[in-house]
């Protein structure tokens, strides 16, 4: 099954999360139109929400306004060395703002087309497939979600293998 025809939704999804997403273009993604960015926007905050519901009494979010940006080499560059200084463009770099009080969780997350195609090329991976990954861990990230330390990667791992086989990718920390 391909990213792009993925059964909507989520197998053992209960939650409705709300998904207002803004999509901005500074460098042209033809395989990565609006629609199927939302799509898997979508499928890592049901899912995240289905998780967090089983242990939790409340949920954390019950809405999210995220803006996704797909830039070039050159701007994922300067925000990468503006925000963690760092000289290089790297793949996603995910702005999280939180939760407010009523439940809506806001980020933006930037991806970096060229990085995003190089890596997959490199990988030996599906572009589609690479970028569903990436988008499913920026908003991961936006949601709070972290691998500063080893267990917390564990999970943030666990999370995005089970969120991409629901979509028929592999694990792709394999």
């Amino acid at each position: 099954m391909s990213p792009e025809n993925s059964p909507e939704p989520l197998p053992g999804t209960t939650t409705d999360i709300k998904l207002a997403l803004s999509v901005q273009y500074a460098t042209d993604a033809p395989q990565l139109p609006r629609w199927r960015l939302r799509r898997w926007a979508q499928r890592a905050l049901q899912a995240a929400a289905t998780e967090e519901a089983a242990v939790l009494e409340s949920p954390r979010f019950r809405r999210a306004e995220l803006t996704l940006r797909l830039v070039d080499t050159e701007e994922g560059r300067s925000l990468n060395h503006d925000y963690r200084q760092r000289d290089y463009a790297t793949n996603v770099l995910t702005f999280e703002y939180g939760i407010d009080p009523e439940g809506t969780v806001s980020g933006d997350i930037v991806l970096c087309v060229p990085v995003l195609h190089q890596e997959a090329a490199d990988q030996g991976k599906p572009l589609l497939s690479h970028a569903a990954h990436l988008t499913v861990h920026g908003v991961l990230h936006a949601l709070g979600y972290d691998h500063l330390d080893e267990e917390d990667a564990r999970q943030m791992e666990a999370l995005e293998t089970r969120i991409l086989a629901g979509m028929g990718i592999p694990d792709p920390y394999q």
